[in-house]
């Protein structure tokens, strides 16, 4: 089953590197994050994204710093990419980090060659060659063919910094909105049936094979995961109905086999019945995510503002998804370091990481390479059982509106423990906290939400401002206020 989704129907641990490690919250030092530091934070990492950017425009999907001419660029970009190049310009103008002339230059450039792109619907295929804009058709380094794919959740990140480029530069507001124009989200939704809700579920298909025109068997069930950029977005421009949103899940039915056995009852919301479900982690009800992983739960909010038009329940699962991410690293797994999210492999590849109690799939994202998972009800595995633990620096950046000292403070201890800090490009992908190993990539996307997450800390808002107006405050928020978690 797809790592976001759920159809409707269905020997050595962290005591080897303890030296420095972040101590429990409780002992933090009760200081604000110094606004300097995270300054000197956004303008390495900025620096980062603009290494990953061609000549034609595009941000590439990772820098190899270990690589002959490093930072050496990769061949392919993808959607989510190129948004995250989109919304970086703005952010760095926004705070001074370059000026605005230099911004428009950057985003006027990747405009372009956007417009160039071939699409299909109104929307981009998952991977081009950021050097040229072609579609790939085998994978840089492997041969391996690549099928063309359109994916809903992609999508929503490149139309995101659309909206942000359009928003921050008046003289390309016309342009985009052509490009936009022809960007229906329907295309990827299913209708609700009543009837059948299986195959009827009201919900978002993870995308489209064009070479047949062939959907996913999957939908995006789960409402506590990023694919919700895409419904929020689809509800905001009328592309999709309003109670789209209630036919998400958020936990699976009481019956159906998942992470953990749900509380809750169900309640009617707009007409609509749902399962207003959630989970129990070391205490704390939340709605858990797909797999278990930071950005599942707060990539959406760094320009949503869910916590503040949703205050006792998206702001209060968020809060507490935090202190559950926190209490693994630290008390569960005792790394002495947290923040668990997809990354680079520090040994090579890609894995999806994460708190496997923090997710509905039943034996989710691991925290580590190895995949320790947990039970529900069961013991939990002893600390020496969770080898090979993996952090990622973004995954504190996106912790910090809700635990901000902690947040600076493990990134401080990464740094000083692990090099894991790139002066000049920010902080590397990930590290193998119980070996040390680093990772030799930056990945756009994650050094993308340290941008966003920055700029939000810095100053609030800044990338914002288009998802406070029009359908989304129209529409959207509406939702939000009404939306009331079990917790």
């Amino acid at each position: 089953m797809d790592r976001r989704t759920f159809l409707t129907a269905a020997g050595t641990g962290a005591a080897a590197l303890s030296l420095g490690a972040v101590t429990a919250p409780s002992a933090q030092a009760a200081t604000p994050p110094d606004p300097r530091l995270l300054h000197h934070w956004f303008r390495d990492t900025y620096r980062s994204l603009e290494a990953m950017t061609t000549e034609f425009g595009l941000v590439t999907d990772k820098i190899d710093l270990s690589a002959p001419g490093a930072p050496a660029q990769s061949v392919q970009t993808s959607p989510t990419n190129i948004g995250c190049g989109l919304w970086s310009a703005v952010a760095a103008a926004g705070l001074g980090v370059i000026g605005e002339s230099t911004m428009v230059r950057s985003l006027t450039r990747t405009v372009t060659a956007v417009e160039k792109l071939e699409r299909h619907h109104g929307f981009w295929l998952n991977w081009y060659d950021a050097h040229d804009g072609s579609v790939l058709t085998e994978w840089p380094g492997t041969g391996d063919p690549v099928r063309p794919f359109l994916s809903s959740v992609d999508n929503a990140w490149l139309v995101t910094g659309l909206r942000i480029a359009a928003d921050a530069a008046p003289p390309l507001r016309a342009r985009i909105n052509r490009i936009l124009a022809t960007a229906d989200w329907s295309y990827f939704y299913t209708p609700y049936d009543p009837a059948d809700p299986v195959a009827g579920p009201g919900q978002l298909r993870g995308g489209v094979w064009t070479d047949t025109d062939e959907p996913t068997s999957h939908h995006y069930g789960a409402l506590n995961t990023e694919p919700r950029m895409a419904s929020y977005l689809g509800i905001a421009d009328g592309s999709l109905p309003t109670d789209h949103y209630w036919h998400l899940l958020r936990t699976m039915l009481p019956e159906h086999e998942q992470e953990q056995s749900p509380g809750g009852a169900y309640a009617t919301v707009d007409g609509i019945r749902i399962w207003n479900g959630h989970y129990t982690h070391r205490g704390r009800k939340l709605v858990p995510t797909w797999g278990g992983s930071m950005f599942e739960a707060l990539m959406v909010p760094l320009f949503v503002p869910e916590p503040q038009w949703s205050p006792r329940a998206w702001g209060l699962t968020h809060h507490r998804y935090v202190r559950g991410q926190i209490d693994h690293g630290l008390r569960e797994a005792e790394y002495g370091y947290w923040g668990f999210s997809p990354s680079n492999v520090p040994e090579g590849g890609y894995q999806e990481y994460g708190v496997d109690a923090l997710g509905l799939a039943v034996d989710g994202y691991a925290s580590n390479t190895d995949r320790t998972h947990t039970t529900d009800g069961a013991p939990l595995p002893p600390p020496s059982a969770f080898t090979n633990g993996v952090v990622t620096p973004h995954a504190s950046f996106l912790a910090l509106p809700y635990a901000g000292r902690e947040a600076v403070a493990n990134l401080r201890a990464l740094e000083r423990d692990f090099g894991v800090y790139e002066e000049g490009l920010g902080f590397r992908d990930s590290v193998n906290v119980s070996t040390g190993r680093v990772s030799d990539f930056m990945l756009a996307l994650d050094q993308g939400m340290v941008i966003a997450a920055l700029a939000q800390e810095l100053r609030p808002g800044l990338l914002q401002r288009p998802f406070r107006t029009g359908g989304f405050r129209s529409r959207v928020r509406p939702l939000l206020a009404r939306e009331r978690f079990s917790i």
